[in-house]
């Protein structure tokens, strides 16, 4: 059973942390929640990351897995999801690596079925004032978005997306890609930069 005095109370008000304690005493029906508010989530972020929706779905299984297997010694020493993106993240750069050394052929540059852009993502780059003034079609929008995503790094793909998408704060995101706040602040200011520089002409 879960006593207090394991806890880090700061992060008992995240409802979905008290869900993964509830894991951890054996609670299957918890589990099932957890999966249920994060799935879509955690497939999206590793679709935008690899461009691949079919592995997306096999990586977002096996975080899940990961969680479930670990179960038993869970703490709570940050939100859940931190905790879970920072399993991603850990994932999705295992992944990467294995691809590298496969030297595997890249998609070609026209394809754009596997990189889809959910409507909530649209109106986060639009507010971050990242998107063109002018007039563009939806299609054009959400190519220029997947485009201008595609020419980042792995890194500066992953620290916009939690920071942007997920509206994680500097410290989780921190967290989930182990680096310091100093860090991460820097990387999202360097991909600002990128993406301005990369969507700037449009506006012209």
């Amino acid at each position: 059973m879960v006593t207090t005095s394991s806890l880090d109370l700061k992060y008992l008000k995240d409802p979905d942390v008290r869900l993964m304690l509830r894991v951890r005493d054996g609670d299957e029906k918890a589990f099932s929640q957890l999966v249920e508010n994060y799935q879509d989530r955690i497939v999206s972020i590793f679709s935008h990351i690899l461009s691949d929706h079919e592995a997306a779905e096999d990586l977002a299984q096996e975080a899940f897995l990961r969680v479930y297997r670990t179960r038993r010694g869970y703490q709570p020493t940050a939100k859940f999801s931190t905790y879970i993106f920072h399993i991603s993240n850990n994932l999705a750069s295992n992944t990467r690596r294995k691809k590298k050394r496969q030297k595997e052929v890249p998609m070609p540059a026209g394809k754009t079925t596997t990189f889809g852009v959910r409507p909530e993502e649209e109106l986060a780059v639009e507010k971050s004032a990242l998107m063109p003034v002018r007039q563009l079609s939806r299609e054009e929008l959400r190519e220029q978005v997947r485009q201008s995503l595609e020419s980042l790094s792995d890194r500066e793909k992953t620290a916009i997306l939690l920071h942007k998408f997920e509206g994680m704060s500097y410290q989780d995101i921190g967290v989930a890609m182990e680096m310091t706040d100093a860090a991460v602040k820097s990387l999202l200011a360097r991909t600002r930069e990128k993406l301005r520089v990369i969507l700037e002409p449009l506006i012209k």
